[in-house]
């Protein structure tokens, strides 16, 4: 079963590759959704595909990348779709 989940981490997780390793990782699972920097110490990450798939990203992004300090991963799983094309990081403006 296809679920849509809704992560924030915060913690040092800005200026330490966090977003680029996301999509990596993302992408190795087969997932599809985007990362993207909110605030001063977070990353939002919207991701689906199959739940056992979300499982495994989920326990990564409790680790993140080397370099990163993970202080909380708050979390919520829906199975509203938005039918993300692919996994895409999403830059400020």
């Amino acid at each position: 079963m296809i679920k849509h989940l809704e992560i924030t981490i915060t913690g040092k997780v800005q200026n330490v590759g966090f977003r680029y390793a996301a999509l990596d990782e993302a992408l190795e699972l087969g997932l599809k959704g985007t990362v993207k920097n909110v605030e001063r110490n977070g990353i939002h990450i919207e991701a689906e595909g199959e739940v056992e798939k979300l499982k495994l990203f989920l326990r990564w992004c409790h680790e993140g990348p080397k370099g990163a300090k993970i202080d909380k991963v708050d979390y919520a799983s829906t199975e509203n779709l938005k039918n993300f094309e692919g996994f895409n990081i999403e830059f400020e403006e």
